[in-house]
C-alpha cells in the first residue's frame, strides 16, 4: 500500500492518519498470523491422517481410554476449526487492504478505528456495531 493510499484509510476523530509504515506493520502481522495458522492446520491434518491410517488405533482400550481419546479429538477439531476461522479472517483482512476497504465497518460504513485495527487487525466492525452485535 502506498503512503497516499494509507493516508486515505479511514480513522476516527482524534486519530492521526495512517502512515505507510503503520499499514505495513499491520499487514506483516496479519501475514505472520496467516502463515502460523497454515502451519498449525497442516500439523493437525497430518495427525488426523495418521490416526485414520492406523487400523489398530484404540484396539484394546478400555472405555475410559476410548472416551478420553474421543474428547481429545473433539478438542483438537474445535481448535482446528477456530484456526481455520482465524485464517479466513486474516486472509479477508489482506483482501480488504488490497481492495482499499480495510478499516471500513461492514455494518455502518464508518471507520473501524486505527487503534482498534492495530490491536485487532482482523476487526471488521467498529466498536459501536460490535457492541450491538454482542448484545443480540
Amino acid at each position: 500500500m502506498k503512503a497516499t493510499d494509507a493516508a486515505r484509510m479511514p480513522v476516527l476523530p482524534g486519530e492521526d492518519p495512517w502512515t505507510a509504515e503503520e499499514v505495513a506493520a499491520v499487514r506483516q502481522q496479519l501475514e505472520e498470523e496467516i502463515a502460523a495458522a497454515r502451519r498449525e492446520l497442516g500439523e493437525v491434518e497430518a495427525e488426523f491422517a495418521e490416526l485414520l491410517d492406523d487400523p489398530v488405533e484404540g484396539a484394546g482400550d478400555d472405555s475410559a481410554d476410548t472416551g478420553a481419546k474421543a474428547f481429545q479429538r473433539e478438542h483438537d477439531l474445535a481448535l482446528a476449526y477456530n484456526t481455520r476461522d482465524l485464517l479466513a479472517k486474516g486472509e479477508k483482512a489482506i483482501e480488504r487492504m488490497d481492495a482499499g476497504t480495510y478499516g471500513v465497518c461492514d455494518s455502518c460504513g464508518r471507520a473501524v478505528g486505527k487503534a482498534r485495527l492495530q490491536a485487532f487487525p482482523r476487526a471488521t466492525l467498529c466498536v459501536t456495531c460490535k457492541q450491538r452485535e454482542e448484545r443480540r
